[in-house]
């Protein structure tokens, strides 16, 4: 991976000039914090520098190892105080995903003594106080000297209230001279703006390296555990704008970022976590290559990574836009970091390139639904309007000179529509399977067997005298197997007799179909091997079983079994012949 750092602008230009430092917010941050660093530093130096010793004095009547333990335990607990106060310079610490839970004083000291973090903090514990005091010292320096000069009016107005004497003489200042103290003030308070904001990054940087909680394991394990949910998340795939808005929140709570956003390839904001700040919007001057972080410097001293989001050559749009993270003042995403980030990216365009294959494959299963239906419709519906009409010129041909024939034309005329009825009955059961939950699992199977007899010439023997107390999942396999039962019937079986029965007994439902066709043996592979397996899929996920029999010349019969629903699962439906 390439990692670049520059100075630049991303839609505005960073403040330059004299007059930076003084309007910047940063540096009156740091100005708070130095003021309460040093008595902060003296109270934490004092209370476990006076545990230390009193345990050490008091070491041999056993008191002292009280005082030592809690000396030890102050280290860490004052550790959180330094690191909430280090939230007055922008710094913010990931939680721990695990915190150690110690049993026993023995586990907690061999633990707190094992761990890299306890020094690190009492380090930082010791530096405070002489660096807190150093800060003072030259700010006070520089502020008493800004304060002198910006006060060379008032010495020239009374000059016997100021004195300054050098050697026998006193001095006086003249006009050019005040304006020069006046000038040296001002540029004293310049300069100790610059100061201050300087150790206000110093600060930074020291609170980061020796109070962060996690600068590699911890780091690493967060990363890991963020990963393996985005990965699971863009798997689930069910609602883009959801799960980019995730990727989002797993990649700000895993990294030091401010805030994290997913950016469309024309600048609109997709996904946000975290506060809306500069650069997490709008075009770039520059898009990221691919595998390339682009990391430079924004206002306020912030910094902004642009991580590309790329989708495969497959894909409608080989850009999917970037994934940009926001840093505070002094914080720089390390490579470790943006290789995480990268691979956010990656599962973004992942779950785009998704979004765009179900699109496809919706599309697709709509024009493969539409063109079955059309096959369907000619097939049946439009062959039986087609006997109608042939019927029914019939019938008027033969009104008046052979009424028995007009008769029998009106018959038949009669029995296609009423098949042509059961027929588009069946369609529509099977264009919305909804309908099961409207008219009933008896309900469309009546409507499919009138269809078979009108359609196939098959005599259907249905028994379907109520309906059974199953599932909605289960109503639909039980109709989805009796189909392609049905199917398999008329495609293979050359049978004349159909028999379809619904039955329930206390704890199961029974569907059989049973035919007295030509029949298979069902230990050879054939053409219905593939549909017998997706008819056992079908009962094996409603919590079913199937069982199907058969010999040659002797027909076959399939037996569905499906446990019976519990009462507050299941609503009888009302039969609609």
């Amino acid at each position: 991976m390439m990692v670049r750092m520059r100075g630049g602008e991303i839609s505005e230009r960073r403040r330059e000039g004299v007059l930076s430092d003084v309007l910047d917010l940063h540096t009156y941050r740091a100005a708070l914090y130095i003021f309460l660093a040093l008595p902060m530093g003296a109270f934490t130096l004092g209370l476990i520098g006076g545990g230390v010793v009193s345990g050490l004095i008091t070491l041999a009547v056993l008191v002292g190892a009280a005082f030592l333990l809690g000396a030890l335990w102050l280290v860490g607990g004052l550790g959180d105080v330094q690191r909430a106060l280090a939230g007055i310079l922008g710094v913010t610490y990931a939680p721990v995903l695990m915190p150690p839970v110690y049993r026993g004083t023995l586990a907690w000291l061999r633990g707190t003594l094992s761990d890299p973090m306890t020094y690190r903090t009492l380090l930082f514990h010791v530096m405070q106080l002489p660096l807190a005091a150093v800060c003072w010292v030259v700010l006070a320096a520089l502020l008493g000297v800004s304060l002198m000069g910006l006060l060379a009016p008032v010495w020239a107005l009374y000059p016997n209230t100021f004195p300054v004497v050098w050697g026998e003489q006193t001095l006086l200042p003249g006009p050019l001279a005040v304006v020069g103290l006046m000038a040296l003030g001002v540029g004293g308070l310049l300069i100790s703006a610059g100061v201050l904001n300087l150790m206000g990054r110093m600060w930074t940087r020291l609170a980061v390296a020796l109070l962060s909680r996690d600068p590699g394991y911890e780091a690493a394990r967060r990363e890991v555990v963020a990963l393996r949910r985005a990965a699971g998340r863009v798997a689930l795939g069910d609602d883009l704008e959801a799960t980019l808005a995730d990727l989002t929140e797993q990649a700000r709570a895993a990294s030091t970022a401010l805030a994290v956003a997913l950016v469309a390839p024309d600048g609109t904001l997709r996904a946000l976590s975290g506060p809306l700040g500069l650069g997490l919007s709008g075009p770039l001057d520059r898009m990221p290559s691919q595998g390339e972080a682009d990391v430079r410097l924004i206002g306020n001293g912030e910094a902004l990574a642009t991580l590309p989001i790329t989708l495969p050559a497959s894909a409608e749009a080989l850009e999917g836009g970037t994934l940009r993270a926001v840093y505070p003042a002094g914080i720089r995403p390390g490579a470790d970091e943006l290789a995480f980030l990268l691979s956010i990216a990656d599962h973004a365009g992942t779950a785009q390139h998704a979004a765009q294959l179900i699109e496809r494959a919706g599309a697709r299963a709509g024009e493969q639904e539409r063109a079955r239906l059309a096959r369907e419709l000619h097939d049946s519906v439009a062959q039986a309007l087609y006997g109608i009409s042939l019927g029914a010129k019939t019938a008027r041909a033969t009104l008046d000179r052979d009424p028995e024939r007009t008769r029998a034309s009106l018959d038949y005329t009669i029995r296609l529509a009423d098949g042509g009825v059961s027929e588009m009955k069946a369609l529509l059961f099977s264009l919305r399977p909804d309908a099961l939950e409207e008219g009933g699992l008896v309900a469309a199977l009546a409507q499919h067997a009138h269809a078979l007899e009108a359609r196939h010439g098959l005599t259907v023997h249905a028994r379907l005298d109520h309906e059974p107390s199953l599932t909605p999942d289960a109503q639909a396999a039980a109709y989805r197997v009796a189909q392609e039962a049905l199917h398999n019937i008329v495609k293979h079986a050359r049978a004349q007799n159909v028999w379809l029965d619904v039955t329930q007994d206390s704890s199961t439902v029974i569907v059989s179909i049973r035919d007295d066709g030509r029949g298979f043996d069902p230990t050879a592979a054939g053409r219905g091997t593939l549909g017998q397996r997706s008819m056992r899929e079908r009962a094996a996920g409603a919590g079913g079983t199937l069982e199907v029999t058969s010999a040659v010349g002797e027909g076959s019969l399939v037996i569905l079994r499906l446990p019976v629903a519990p009462p507050s699962l299941s609503k009888p439906a009302e039969v609609r012949a």
